[in-house]
């Protein structure tokens, strides 16, 4: 897969994750040369599955096939011979009714659906909102309404568009790749042209061609598409010269939240948790984890922590989110799993240097900046990432259909 670094290609693609591999993808047969630069020493980005144990493998980033009926991957885990589990997901269960008992669960739910409807309407208006101005004042569960806020979209609700929010297009079918959600990318990308480790610095498109400059050298390419999380834009981790002032502005307007997940080896021989299970505490603050028990059956608990407690987790350093996480299961399920409970794995996406955070969510007032965002420059630099996603932002389906449409840009400019 990884290549060495031409001088000079038709198209250059800046990110190997789900947008950049879905752009090469699209362009395979358009006759144009490409090259995806890829930083990491893999592809996927946001995108990674690991087996951490024998028997156990786990995504470190995205795990669902949201809006699977909608979701272009299913037909690309079809192709591949990925098989793909259908199983409902577990979010509004509670397994043994353990700290959250049904009549909880069913007050709690009828808050944040009513929440969501007030969204709904809210977005009717011109005007931009915050939506944790769509609480209900004095709601007893406004605290874990935030919380979900926090594994949506990665901050809590004071930091949330609510046209973003209500532009989000979820059809309610939620499906797993059993191998691997970062697996199916990474075969998904196999027969891409890509240079791994190659971390690109700058762009100048000053001249008559594209000067790219990378931590390999300088190459040149009629066109680019940039499919880089928003953080990298915003910061200017990447830098455009002549400046884009518009595209900064509009990646700041989108920029990521925190997400974080943490797998624990569950030494459990009698079986005494289901396969597939939920567990999570009414405990009425915004601080809390969620947990997948034995998910595909395995032998081991996912947790998972958003917004700005993740971010909290992740400055505490190395394994904050396993005490923290086993802390909350203890006080659910009893003393004795703290002995049966082994922590494996854990990600912790700001600090990784090429994303800076999980996905993006934009702030009030800043919906339109999607479109921004994506807008092509001069018919030789074109934008794609889940960022850029009118309606499936956030997900890896989103980021690669982006990528096509950037790809479908290309194609259409190079005919000009």
């Amino acid at each position: 897969m990884s290549r060495n670094l031409p001088s000079t290609v038709d198209v250059a693609i800046i990110g190997a994750g789900a947008a950049g591999l879905g752009a090469a993808d699209a362009l395979k047969d358009s006759g144009l040369s490409i090259i995806v630069l890829e930083a990491r020493g893999r592809v996927g980005g946001r995108a990674h599955t690991i087996v951490p144990a024998p028997g156990i493998v786990f995504d470190l980033g995205c795990g669902w096939l949201h809006s699977a009926d909608k979701n272009s991957f299913v037909a690309i885990a079809d192709r591949l011979g990925f098989e793909i589990d259908r199983t409902r997901p577990p979010w509004r269960d509670q397994s043994f009714d353990a700290g959250f008992p049904a009549t909880e669960r069913q007050d709690f739910f009828a808050a944040l659906d009513a929440f969501h409807e007030r969204i709904e309407k809210a977005a009717e208006n011109d005007v931009d909102t915050p939506a944790a101005r769509y609480l209900e004042q004095g709601n007893r569960w406004n605290p874990m309404i935030d919380a979900i806020s926090g594994y949506v979209n990665g901050c809590e609700l004071d930091s949330v568009s609510v046209h973003d929010l209500d532009a989000y297009e979820d059809t309610g079918i939620n499906w797993r790749v059993r191998r691997g959600y970062g697996a199916l990318i990474e075969a998904y990308g196999r027969p891409c042209p890509v240079a791994l480790n190659t971390r690109v610095w700058r762009i100048d498109h000053s001249g008559r061609s594209l000067r790219i400059e990378t931590s390999k050298g300088t190459l040149s390419a009629a066109q680019a598409i940039v499919t880089v999380p928003t953080s990298l834009i915003a910061n200017e981790t990447i830098r455009f010269h002549p400046g884009l002032p518009e595209k900064v502005s509009a990646a700041a307007g989108l920029p990521l939240g925190i997400d974080d997940k943490v797998i624990l080896a569950l030494d459990d021989p009698d079986n005494t948790l289901p396969n597939d299970g939920n567990l999570r505490g009414a405990t009425m603050q915004t601080k809390m984890g969620t947990f997948h028990l034995r998910p595909f059956g395995q032998p081991c608990i996912e947790g998972f922590f958003g917004g700005s407690f993740a971010r909290e987790l992740e400055d505490a350093g190395e394994g904050a989110f396993a005490a923290q996480a086993i802390d909350e299961i203890v006080a659910l399920l009893g003393s004795d799993f703290r002995r049966k409970l082994k922590p494996l794995a854990e990600s912790r996406w700001a600090r990784d240097p090429f994303a800076q955070g999980a996905y993006s969510h934009a702030l009030p007032g800043h919906a339109a900046d999607r479109a921004v965002l994506a807008a092509p420059v001069d018919n030789r630099l074109f934008f794609a990432g889940e960022a850029t996603s009118p309606n499936f932002f956030s997900t890896a389906h989103g980021a690669r259909d982006s990528g096509e449409r950037a790809a479908r840009e290309v194609m259409a400019a190079s005919q000009c």
